[in-house]
């Protein structure tokens, strides 16, 4: 007699990364988070065309916590890179609104992107807060609006033809931690619902 067990393919995977993580802890430590990182980025990839399965892995291991993180630290690890990040970014706003020659346009493009970093440092810790909860949902919420405010700051600058934006390392990171942080907390909420 075959006993068949039917289980959500996210709440399966949750599980799998599970015993990978506690197998390879138990046997000494570092291979068994880079297998995490590796699998986990690479589902995020797979399933999301906004996660770059490269920067996804090198931005969760030069994370120091990440060396023996389970998948829910993973979770708590990429949100707070992003928080790290929209930080920075709005640190080199504000630098470059103290320039004294700043074209007009550019200067205008500047002040929208401070008051988009301003709401996405707040969104950015509003994400964490629904995360330790364990809201899910409301936590991908703000992590998308951090995302968006990338993507706005950016596309300011696109709207004068020969006008190069000096934010646009600082958006794209934006916007790819954002996307990374959206799936790993997807695939956790996920994994949540059916156990």
């Amino acid at each position: 007699m075959r006993i068949i067990i039917s289980m959500p393919l996210s709440l399966l995977f949750l599980f799998s990364l599970s015993l990978l993580f506690l197998f390879t802890c138990s046997r000494g430590g570092t291979a068994t988070a880079q297998n995490l990182i590796y699998e986990t980025c690479k589902t995020c990839s797979r399933f999301d065309p906004n996660v770059n399965f490269g920067f996804c892995t090198s931005s969760l291991q030069a994370a120091p916590a990440s060396r023996c993180a389970a998948l829910v630290s993973l979770g708590k690890i990429s949100i707070r890179l992003v928080h790290y990040n929209v930080t920075d970014t709005r640190c080199q706003v504000k630098q470059l609104l103290k320039k004294k020659k700043l074209d007009p346009f550019v200067k205008e493009c500047l002040q929208d992107c401070l008051g988009l970093y301003n709401d996405a440092i707040s969104s950015s810790k509003q994400a964490m807060k629904q995360y330790d909860s364990k809201n899910y949902a409301d936590a991908n919420t703000h992590l998308s609006s951090v995302m968006d405010a990338a993507s706005t700051c950016e596309d300011g600058f696109m709207e004068k033809q020969g006008v190069v934006s000096p934010l646009t390392k600082g958006n794209n990171d934006t916007f790819h931690l954002s996307a990374m942080a959206l799936s790993i907390v997807h695939l956790i909420g996920s994994g949540s619902r059916g156990s």
